[in-house]
């Protein structure tokens, strides 16, 4: 996964980005909020790691206009900080970060709540899946899949999703069968 970190700290910037390159993550790294913003319009980041407390832009600030900005997906925050207590958690939620990791990190612990992170970003890129434009034949209703292979519709949906399919005649074909014109 394509991680950013904002961290203005340089001893905290490098020992991050070693322990998530060791994690198998890509990582952008940006020395301020101010780089971080300028670095999400260029980068296709979909995590991000920052410090509270940074100059130009602090982390939630950032966390706020990541939630401001319109984007196609969802960007999962993780704020990183040596402030603790309730009411920082709370603050820090309060302006849109996914999850709050104290200062000292320790590394089992920010590789489990990366996982969390990585669940949640796959269950949002399935339901957009489903709720993006389908690409269906507008005779038979079969739908085209993303390997170019053709499903009936139910079949595509339910193996995609929860959903249970019970089939019936809606009026309008239940008449035109009637009278034999379907």
């Amino acid at each position: 996964m394509n991680i950013l970190i904002a961290e203005d700290d340089s001893a905290s910037r490098m020992v991050l980005n070693a322990a998530l390159k060791n994690l198998g993550h890509q990582v952008v790294v940006a020395e301020n909020g101010r780089d971080a913003w300028r670095a999400l319009s260029g980068e296709d980041v979909r995590m991000v790691i920052s410090d509270w407390m940074m100059p130009y832009i602090d982390g939630l600030e950032l966390c706020r206009m990541i939630r401001a900005r319109q984007s196609r997906h969802y960007t999962y925050i993780i704020l990183l900080t040596a402030l603790s207590g309730k009411g920082n958690y709370l603050q820090g939620m309060a302006a849109g970060a996914d999850d709050f990791v104290t200062k000292p990190f320790d590394l089992e612990e920010l590789a489990a709540r990366l996982r969390v992170g990585e669940r949640i970003l796959a269950l949002e890129l399935k339901v957009n899946r489903l709720e993006g434009l389908l690409p269906i034949c507008a005779y038979c209703k079969n739908i085209r899949d993303e390997l170019n292979v053709w499903h009936q519709l139910e079949h595509y949906i339910a193996t995609r999703s929860e959903a249970e399919f019970t089939h019936g005649v809606c009026p309008g074909c239940l008449e035109k069968v009637k009278s034999g014109k379907f």
